[in-house]
């Protein structure tokens, strides 16, 4: 009888990839793609090719100390739009594959659930087909789990498979620090630590009640959950539903002038309230982030009531811009608006990390 399973397919190097598509001569040179191109100007990374991984480029390290490590790299700008059309190649790709369900996670990753009784032949024809639609290689995760099948992709890259279900969780993972599994980044793994929990084997036999004491009911369970690699298999179709919209900038030259400020906040305000009237959901929280010169970031959150009203939550959000610290150089300004969901009907999905 066949089994269901959990393909996570990831994109290697996806960015780096379209723009060596468009660029052929610059396979196997370490490329990097961020801001406008210009490492004098104030941007990070977006994301860099193998080859400039190799030199200790990542995504979000600023543009200035990537071309620092690398001198020689090609720093191109970001284009958005071309990434956008090769991802929907890549989707359009995955949902014609037999029997798959697929859950979009971004530009360059999706779920893809299957019946089969091989995952790797399926994983291997699906990268096939990938590959001769828009030339573009993908690593897949394979598991039993939404957790395990993420985690997966990590052994399978780049350009090749991996399984990791119940049988081999702790074998292969056990012994890797917390912040390997998907969901835990720095900060958790440091709260993890002061428990005493510093090991995927460490979480997945942690006694609840500490956790329960530091996360609260329902993460502190969830974080020994994620240890162990168990939770949904469940791959959910349904097209993802933004839970709010931001916007931010970073300044080419700090602000200081408490009347730029302003002004610049009221441009992301405007900005975000014309996303928010698109969805036409009420925004229900707000937030703001501010980065001080040099790199010290700062965010400001606040619920407040229901409302369709702009001049409520411009209203709201300023309160919080009358926090920003007086006499401080800012380096980045950020603006959030947060909506009700049209119903909770995928909460009970494995929860994953806020990127704002």
């Amino acid at each position: 009888m066949s089994t269901p399973w959990v393909l996570h397919v990831d994109l290697d190097q996806f960015i780096a990839a379209v723009e060596i598509l468009r660029r052929p001569e610059l396979a196997g040179l370490p490329v990097i793609v961020g801001g406008r191109g210009d490492p004098t100007e104030r941007a990070v990374v977006s994301t860099a090719s193998y080859e400039a991984r190799a030199f200790g480029v990542g995504s979000g390290m600023p543009l200035r100390i990537a071309a620092r490590k690398i001198p020689d790299a090609v720093i191109l700008p970001v284009d958005a739009p071309t990434y956008l059309a090769a991802s929907e190649e890549v989707m359009a790709t995955l949902r014609e594959q037999p029997g798959a369900v697929v859950q979009v996670l971004g530009w360059d990753e999706a779920f893809v659930g299957i019946i089969a009784d091989d995952p790797e032949e399926y994983a291997r024809t699906l990268q096939a087909a990938v590959l001769e639609r828009t030339r573009l290689h993908c690593s897949v995760g394979i598991g039993d789990t939404l957790v395990r099948a993420k985690n997966a992709t990590d052994f399978g890259k780049p350009r090749g498979t991996f399984r990791l279900t119940a049988d081999n969780w702790l074998e292969v993972m056990g012994e890797r620090p917390t912040q390997a599994l998907w969901g835990v980044g720095a900060k958790i793994s440091k709260r993890l630590a002061a428990l005493g929990v510093t090991t995927v084997a460490e979480l997945a036999s942690a006694d609840l009640e500490p956790l329960a004491a530091e996360f609260g009911p329902r993460m502190g369970p969830w974080y020994r959950q994620l240890g162990r690699g168990d939770g949904s298999n469940v791959v959910d179709a349904t097209p993802w539903v933004a839970r709010g919209h931001s916007r931010e900038t970073t300044y080419q030259v700090d602000l200081a002038d408490p009347a730029e400020i302003e002004t610049a906040a009221r441009e992301l305000i405007a900005q975000v309230m014309a996303d928010v009237v698109a969805e036409g959901r009420p925004v229900i929280g707000v937030a703001l982030k501010v980065r001080y010169a040099p790199f010290l970031t700062k965010t400001f959150t606040r619920k407040i009531s229901e409302t369709f009203d702009r001049d409520t939550v411009a209203a709201e959000i300023m309160g919080l811009v009358a926090r920003i610290e007086p006499d401080r150089a800012i380096r980045l300004l950020g603006v959030r608006a947060e909506m009700a969901m049209p119903d909770d009907a995928r909460d009970g999905h494995t929860p994953t990390p806020s990127g704002w």
